[in-house]
């Protein structure tokens, strides 16, 4: 099939194997001193290894290859004796789809309350721009000069109660998802709204599940291509709404 996949160019690769633990699923080993993919199943296609190789080496081509095969990865990871993510699929829930080992379907209990809920009625909002959507806002936009900068996973304001509170209160903001979008887009249009723009500090919100990383890649790839020193920050989400770190 025609799909996304990394492209490891062993000309630029030294082996220093910085890109082997930033794969989730296991897709990339060493082998005779240069980083190879260790399978086409294995490797979702993401890219979450691009900004970790201080070579450049590894960048994300479109080809034929073997379909990305969920239940692949966890035979992999459980053969290299390594646990496999919380969010992982079992073997009966693979539909034979390739996609990101976070989309499995699953349920979870939420604790009781303990205190009588407040009175109903809506909370007070804050954001301050509009549009949030990356695909959509002007990079030369007003709010963004000499803003601090929230990149948000579409799932974090979902999956975590305080975000406007605890993270978009102060900030500007912009969104989107690394798996339904053109990642490569993303770094592209980042990277003109920081050469744009004077943004004061750069906070990226991500999801745990390993799709959710692109983001990230594509906010520090810009970073860098923006020639700019911004402060600069990731802080993960667990499924469950709570921070991992």
């Amino acid at each position: 099939m025609l799909r996304k996949i990394v492209k490891i160019d062993p000309d630029k690769c030294n082996g220093c194997g910085e890109c082997v633990p930033s794969c989730a699923e296991g897709a990339i080993t060493i082998i005779n001193g240069k980083a190879v993919l260790a399978a086409e199943n294995l490797c979702d296609g993401l890219g979450a290894c691009l900004g970790e190789c201080p070579q450049g080496a590894i960048s994300v081509e479109e080809r034929e290859a073997d379909e990305f095969d969920e239940v692949a990865v966890e035979k992999h990871l459980t053969a290299q004796g390594k646990p496999a993510p919380a969010h992982a699929p079992q073997p009966e829930a693979h539909h034979g789809g390739g996609g990101c080992p976070g989309s499995r379907a699953m349920s979870f209990d939420r604790p009781q309350e303990t205190q009588p809920a407040a009175a109903t009625g809506s909370r007070q909002s804050q954001l301050g721009q509009w549009p949030v959507q990356l695909s959509l806002v002007s990079t030369s936009a007003a709010y963004f000069q000499g803003a601090d900068l929230l990149i948000t996973a579409d799932c974090v304001p979902v999956a975590y109660a305080g975000y406007h509170e605890d993270f978009l209160k102060g900030k500007a903001v912009v969104m989107g998802c690394p798996k339904l979008d053109d990642n490569n887009f993303y770094q592209q249009k980042l990277t003109e709204l920081f050469v744009k723009s004077e943004v004061k500090s750069i906070t990226v919100l991500k999801m745990e599940v390993p799709c959710c990383g692109g983001i990230a890649v594509a906010a520090r790839q810009a970073l860098a291509a923006s020639g700019k020193q911004i402060p600069y920050k990731e802080i993960t989400i667990g499924i469950k709404g709570d921070i991992k770190g």
